[in-house]
């Protein structure tokens, strides 16, 4: 039975938040006490720009022209993607707190309505090169190669017969157009929807009104005027029209004895945050499925319409849905570009990257080859360091849940969702378990933005299956990738766990670059039994030892690891910190990282997206390089890597040689302070070396990257001085790993 915690839980919970609170003040003030000397108010960047720079430099990779053509517009539809949940939720928020008036300065020191209007100017200059350049150069570019986006006055007579009988019988049935007058108000417009803004005339009376037809969602927007099942067809090209430029090309079937006198396309962006406070909730998940239905109806923050719309429907669309000028944004048809992503089903290899099979992991290969794929047996002979994609985690992670489900010794199975596949195999692996007897404990995360309703399906699914499912503790979303594995062996119970920087989901762990840790080590065992004991019972004083764990001691465990460098560097040891991460917010621990850059601490910052430090500047941080990799796959792991030079280990027995965590938290405010994440120490010394050179191959200047300027700002480095291109870091490891496998 699903399990949220009741009124005495939530009084543990806050006291365990006021304890947490009260350590990071203690922080805070011996941080302060040390201070030699105040570190400068402009110190951050805003949180909210370096986003956008950040999907800037997706945009670059659309316009990369020594990628292949499909994979260019790939990167224009991720751009578009990543702009609308940015405004869903980033812009939205604010607005929110702007209205509200709890809107506070960032840190670094715009006022609320100045951040508002930086992120305006820059999402209008963005967008409107992404447009350009999509309609200008990829668009013209894949018409090269014969992928054709075409209009309806360029068909021929038979293309456009075959195409009005497609309109007849499977799109004109779903289409419902309405008419706004008196008797008929303004019609909702969900977000993220594509419409036509249609303007009528009547010839009898001669007066004009306005219609709004909805693109049915549920249809390809891309319809094929070729027969693409026809193989010579396919030879000659590659043809589409727009749903939308169909529909307006019959729209005289939806007005019938009305004059069109202007159709444009729109669409409007909502907010889609949620916000659900599970203290006055009597049932999280009934709260949740409420919260969904209400997100549909969040106001409107964006207003995207055909820059070929006349002043009266552009003031007409904008006062009825509400939203200011600078939140209307003019572009070229067709709108939206994340329908570029249906290109990605065209059978055109020669326009895409080389096809890439991930590989078994060696050290479970070698088990495998002799024992059956036993996971088990490979765990026990030492730990296994997991790098996908580039190992596969079909033949890892989920083959040891499938063997540990099918396995009649293992007595209970442990484990963490925050997003997985629909159909997934790890999910059905629980169930099997369940079904064959076996303890089964799933925390499900259901409030993982834009996953909710899959995840409260998930969670019904494995409750009726017999799982006992939890949905983790008040106030904290549970971000952590766990598993934990209890086995009956005949020396006793042995815990065989993994821990992970990515999703438990079969999909993106081909697209994603993330780390796990398979290991049946005591240690990280009983951590891992303490921890899933405090997410699913009564234990706010676990301690742990191989781990750390937000919201208690990730933060002020990296930070005691950042100052003994720093004291290291003072002691004139080597010191050094390396770093890879999504995301670097946090303001405590960029103070942290710069109080070590001014005690001559190395410091090398690997980053996807978002950098409030600035790195580079005299007197503060000199000593600390940033650099953004982008590519193929998204760069997804967490590693936190220290010299170690003092020797002991923070918390533990003397450790020689450097120290390595891995694990699900970045840098930010939501990781440390209001997620349940977890960081594994890494303890297997040519591991420890393995992860230390990954974060150096991709901070060579030798590597293709982005580094980070003081300002903030980003340039490219993808040649060297001769012109030639530099490393590709992910293409450099597809080509060791299958040299591997062809050595293996």
């Amino acid at each position: 039975m699903a399990q949220i915690f009741d009124a005495p839980s939530k009084a543990i919970l806050r006291s365990q938040i006021a304890e947490h609170i009260a350590e990071t003040d203690k922080t805070d003030k011996r941080e302060s006490d040390a201070s030699e000397q105040p570190l400068p108010d402009n110190r951050f960047f805003d949180r909210e720009l370096s986003w956008l720079l950040f999907n800037k430099r997706v945009l670059e990779l659309a316009e990369d022209e020594t990628l292949p053509t499909l994979e260019r517009a790939n990167f224009a539809a991720i751009f578009a993607s990543n702009l609308d949940e940015f405004f869903m939720v980033r812009v939205a928020g604010l607005k929110r707190r702007i209205d509200t008036g709890i809107a506070v300065p960032s840190a670094a020191g715009l006022s609320p309505r100045q951040e508002l209007r930086a992120i305006s100017e820059q999402a209008h200059r963005l967008q409107d090169e992404h447009a350009n350049y999509v309609i200008n150069h990829i668009l013209p570019d894949l018409a090269k190669e014969r992928v054709v986006l075409l209009s309806w006055d360029k068909l021929t007579g038979p293309e456009q017969e075959r195409l009005s009988r497609y309109y007849r019988q499977q799109v004109f049935p779903v289409l419902t157009p309405l008419a706004v007058d008196p008797a008929h108000p303004f019609p909702y417009i969900s977000g993220n929807s594509l419409n036509l803004a249609v303007i009528v005339e009547n010839p009898a009376s001669g007066k004009s009104h306005f219609a709004r037809v909805k693109i049915p969602g549920n249809l390809n927007r891309l319809v094929p005027v070729d027969d693409l099942t026809d193989e010579e067809s396919r030879e000659e090209r590659y043809g589409f029209i727009t749903m939308e430029n169909l529909i307006i090309a019959h729209l005289e079937s939806l007005f019938p004895g009305m004059i069109i006198k202007e159709a444009r396309s729109f669409r409007v962006t909502r907010n889609e945050d949620i916000d659900v406070e599970e203290d006055d909730a009597e049932n999280l998940l009934n709260a949740m499925e409420k919260e969904l239905l209400r997100r549909r109806f969040g106001p409107p923050i964006r207003l995207e319409i055909s820059d070929s719309t006349s002043p009266f429907l552009s003031q007409l669309l904008a006062d009825q849905l509400g939203v200011t000028a600078d939140e209307v944004y003019r572009l070229p048809a067709p709108l939206d570009f994340t329908v570029l992503f249906e290109l990605g089903g065209i059978d055109r290899p020669d326009l895409k990257n080389r096809p890439f099979i991930p590989t078994t992991n060696r050290q479970i290969a070698e088990v495998e080859s002799s024992r059956a794929q036993d996971i088990f047996a490979a765990i026990r002979e030492r730990d296994i360091l997991l790098h996908h994609p580039y190992d596969s985690f079909s033949t890892s992670v989920q083959a040891f849940l499938a063997q540990a489900a099918a396995d009649p010794n293992v007595l209970a199975i442990k484990q963490t969702l925050y997003r997985t596949s629909s159909n997934s195999p790890i999910v059905d692996a629980l169930i099997d378990a369940a079904h064959a007897g076996k303890q089964v404990l799933a925390l499900v995360e259901i409030k993982a933005r834009f996953d909710e309703d899959a995840n409260i399906a998930w969670a019904r699914k494995l409750e009726r299956a017999g799982v006992h499912v939890v949905y983790g503790i008040v106030g904290l979303k549970t971000h952590c990738k766990l598993i934990e594995v209890v086995r009956q062996e005949p020396d006793g119970l042995r815990r065989y766990c993994h821990v992970g920087t990515g999703n438990y989901n079969p999909k993106t762990a081909r697209l994603y670059t993330d780390l796990g840790l398979l290991t049946c080590d005591p240690v990280v065992g009983q951590d891992l039994t303490r921890l899933f004991n405090q997410l699913s019972g009564y234990a706010p004083k676990s301690s742990f030892h191989r781990l750390l764990v937000a919201p208690r001691t990730i933060r002020t465990g990296l930070i005691a690891r950042i100052r003994r460098e720093e004291e290291a560097a003072k002691a004139g040891k080597e010191a050094w910190i390396k770093i890879k991460v999504n995301s670097i917010v946090d303001e405590k621990t960029i103070d942290a990282l710069y109080r070590a850059s001014q005690a001559g601490v190395k410091i090398d910052i690997v980053e996807r997206g978002i950098c409030a430090l600035k790195p580079g500047v005299p007197g503060l941080s000199e000593n600390i390089r940033v650099r953004s990799i982008l590519g193929r796959f998204l760069e997804h792991a967490r590693i936190y890597a220290f010299c170690n030079s003092n020797g002991p280990q923070i918390g533990e027995g003397p450790v020689s040689g450097p120290e390595v965590w891995i694990g699900s938290a970045d840098l930010m405010h939501r990781n440390l302070d209001r997620r349940v994440e977890a960081l594994v120490r890494v303890s297997a010394p040519e591991q420890v070396d393995e992860l230390i050179k990954y974060v150096d191959l991709q901070m060579a200047d030798t590597t293709s990257s982005w580094h980070m300027q003081p300002d903030g700002t980003y340039v490219r480095h993808s040649k060297d001085d001769e012109g030639h291109p530099l490393v590709d870091c992910q293409e450099y490891l597809i080509r060791k790993h299958m040299r591997g496998r062809r050595n293996h």
